[in-house]
């Protein structure tokens, strides 16, 4: 498998997105001051970025929004009440869930939004529930995106029928997604030559969104880069629930495309993200979610914990691995 450029040269197909509000907004349940997401909003301008995540169009008659920031339900005013009518080259982007989402209400038409690029989360038995939602945000007249979660759980005959299927509705970008921080470049790199063979065949684009359970958030990021992947997900210094996601900061300085520039991120990470810790949010490599990561599972295992203050690690591998039996 042949790499997609080199280490000096820029693919004006790349296109990063700040996922920060949104996958962030999973350690403080969305809890983010207004000055924090319109000073992201600014950085990101400044920065290059291309597309920015806000959150979810999470359901209302699901989730209570007096137990949320507004950044799980991302209002049509909320967003414009940080991005106008948002005059800048910058997109952007909502998050959607299968069976969490009321779709058919809750995303308006194109015209009357803001919002370019709609995102739809599935897992591979949701897929037919997926396309109606992806179908829908397309007639609306949205970009559309579709993340298969968990595919480190798949059997590869289901995922390579499942990316067919999807592959044949109107989708943009179809994201490989390492839930768990689980796949190492190698595994990546296999799994993006799959899906760019599908994308190549039906004129679809491919995205990757990483998780950083053992350190490889980073290094799969631009491993799916070199072989094809077109949309790169990252966030403001890793910010994610469990381990976090690529940071930002690296992904801006590796990709050489000079409409890049990194020092209003790390200016932002200067002022906001040093709050955001010092207000309790906490995320990052630790070795519960290297665990978990080895073992493929979900960091929620983790999570709890280091909610309880454990420190016995190894006891803690053997319950993962009695729970493998």
């Amino acid at each position: 498998m042949q790499n997609k450029g080199n280490l000096i040269s820029f693919r004006p197909d790349i296109k990063v997105v700040d996922c920060t509000l949104r996958d962030g907004g999973l350690v403080n349940n969305f809890g983010f001051s207004d000055e924090f997401v319109k000073a992201l909003y600014r950085a990101n301008i400044k920065a290059g970025v291309d597309y920015m995540e806000f959150g979810y169009k999470a359901s209302k008659d699901i989730f209570k929004k007096e137990d949320y920031g507004k950044w799980k339900f991302c209002e049509e005013e909320d967003l414009r009440a940080v991005v106008g009518n948002n005059d800048f080259d910058m997109k952007i982007s909502v998050m959607t869930d299968v069976g969490r989402t009321d779709y058919k209400n809750d995303i308006i038409d194109k015209k009357d939004s803001v919002i370019d690029l709609v995102r739809t989360a599935t897992y591979i038995h949701q897929i037919p529930a997926a396309i109606e939602m992806i179908q829908d945000a397309h007639d609306k007249g949205y970009e559309t995106s579709v993340n298969i979660m968990a595919i480190s759980k798949v059997r590869e005959e289901e995922l390579d029928n499942g990316l067919e299927i999807l592959a044949e509705c109107d989708v943009d970008y179809i994201y490989l997604v390492d839930s768990f921080g689980a796949f190492y470049p190698e595994q990546i790199r296999r799994l993006t030559h799959k899906y760019m063979e599908i994308a190549t065949k039906h004129n679809k684009k491919i995205g990757v969104h990483t998780h950083n359970n053992q350190q490889l958030a980073y290094a799969n990021t631009i491993e799916a880069l070199s072989i094809g992947a077109s949309l790169a997900d990252a966030t403001v210094s890793g910010m994610g629930r469990g381990a976090g996601n690529c940071y930002m900061e690296s992904l801006l300085s590796f990709l050489r495309n000079p409409r890049y520039n990194l020092v209003p991120i790390m200016d932002f990470v200067q002022t906001y993200i040093k709050e955001e810790i010092e207000k309790g949010s906490l995320w990052g490599y630790d070795i519960p979610y290297l665990l978990t990561g080895i073992m493929n599972s979900h960091p929620s295992a983790a999570i709890k914990f280091m909610g309880e203050g454990r420190t016995d690690y190894s006891r803690f591998y053997q319950e993962l691995l009695d729970h493998m039996e």
